[in-house]
């Protein structure tokens, strides 16, 4: 009965029906992968009308199952926390049954490439264990196939597992894997008993394209070939349409939100929609993805890959996740956006950091436009 109330909340909330937006990944890696929100952010507060607080608890229910799993094998709490970073960037630690091609499950593993069946994957304890220690005769390969493991950095030893071509983006979920550790109860300074394998790591983890990358069956595919990642950006001139009305002017809207990466909290993980919403005076946008509120937008005011976008603008980029994202831009370069240097904090950066530092696809730009706001 449980599930059944949990499965409602998510369906009302997916669809961005009041309250906050519940977002899930495609299996590509990005960051970040998911929206939590229409309204005030990442608030995990235990309150039963708070479908963050639902995810929260589903979050440290897999959390445990993954170390239990671990503890089980005798191996480290390091072990555990890679296998956390590696499932909140993966799906956000959430047991999906979906993703990108037929990746499915905690870790988006593919029964294509030889993690199992789908009945199997989506079993947390068999992903676990497959994440872990891989199949009996080493493909794909689990965490202990990989030599010299323990001594790797955190990231490093995440994408020798999973082979995602964004390689660096594990390492942006320690610090939550972290919390949710430490809400979970969870020793991750426990000392292992093993587990460290002799094999060398010199193959590919059944298919080594797992993640396929912005080029091959990524969530959004575009059409030309994107602009050089980290090309400079320069203010544009374009006037908004007369159908963009919202409770604050352009100017104040900046202004809110440079206040906001001065003296806001960090309220705002993997909150890139609700925050641009809120920018603009909406309490939520109307619409559950950020990829989706530039897909929706007239195609009159979708400027595709055009590296002039006015101040005010909202600019988007596909992430290979879901969820996308979404920033606005202030003018000079910068963007005020969530995440990319304080998890969950808004910060004033070049606008080239999201291609960058994350490896995401500029989509282009569009007018603040919220036509589902409220």
């Amino acid at each position: 009965m449980a599930f059944v109330v949990f499965l409602f909340v998510v369906g009302i909330f997916g669809a961005g029906i009041g309250g906050k937006a519940f977002a899930d990944s495609c299996g590509d890696r990005g960051t970040p992968g998911v929206d939590y929100g229409d309204g005030d952010g990442g608030d995990f507060s235990d309150d039963a009308q708070n479908p963050a607080a639902d995810l929260r608890k589903n979050q440290i229910a897999n959390a445990k199952i993954i170390d239990g799993v671990a503890e089980d094998g005798g191996l480290s709490g390091r072990a555990t926390l890679i296998a956390l970073m590696t499932a909140l960037q993966e799906s956000t630690l959430l047991n999906l049954d979906h993703g990108h091609l037929d990746s499915i499950g905690l870790f988006q593993q593919r029964p294509s490439a030889g993690w199992g069946t789908k009945e199997q994957i989506m079993k947390p304890k068999y992903a676990a264990h497959m994440f872990f220690f891989g199949d009996d005769d080493g493909s794909p390969r689990g965490l202990t196939d990989i030599k010299g493991w323990e001594s790797m950095g955190l990231g490093e030893a995440a994408q020798a597992v999973q082979r995602s071509a964004y390689p660096d983006l594990y390492d942006g979920q320690e610090d939550y894997a972290r919390r949710i550790a430490n809400d979970a109860g969870i020793d991750l300074d426990r000392p292992g008993k093993g587990g460290d394998a002799d094999q060398a790591d010199d193959g590919a983890n059944g298919e080594e394209d797992q993640g396929d990358g912005l080029d091959g069956g990524e969530c959004y595919p575009q059409d030309g070939k994107p602009a050089k990642p980290g090309a400079p950006f320069h203010d544009g001139d374009a006037d908004w349409p007369a159908a963009v009305k919202n409770p604050r002017s352009t100017a104040d809207a900046i202004a809110w939100a440079e206040n906001e990466a001065k003296n806001g909290g960090g309220d705002w993980y993997r909150a890139c929609l609700a925050f641009v919403a809120r920018v603009y005076g909406w309490n939520f946008s109307g619409v559950p993805y950020a990829i989706d509120h530039y897909k929706e937008m007239p195609a009159s005011m979708e400027h595709d890959k055009d590296r002039n976008p006015p101040p005010g603008a909202l600019m988007y980029w596909d992430t290979g996740q879901r969820a996308g994202h979404v920033a606005v831009y202030l003018g000079d370069g910068k963007i005020a956006s969530n995440d990319i240097l304080r998890p969950g904090y808004i910060d004033v950066v070049p606008a080239t950091d999201i291609e960058t530092k994350w490896g995401a696809t500029y989509l282009g730009w569009a007018p603040p436009y919220f036509p589902k706001g409220g």
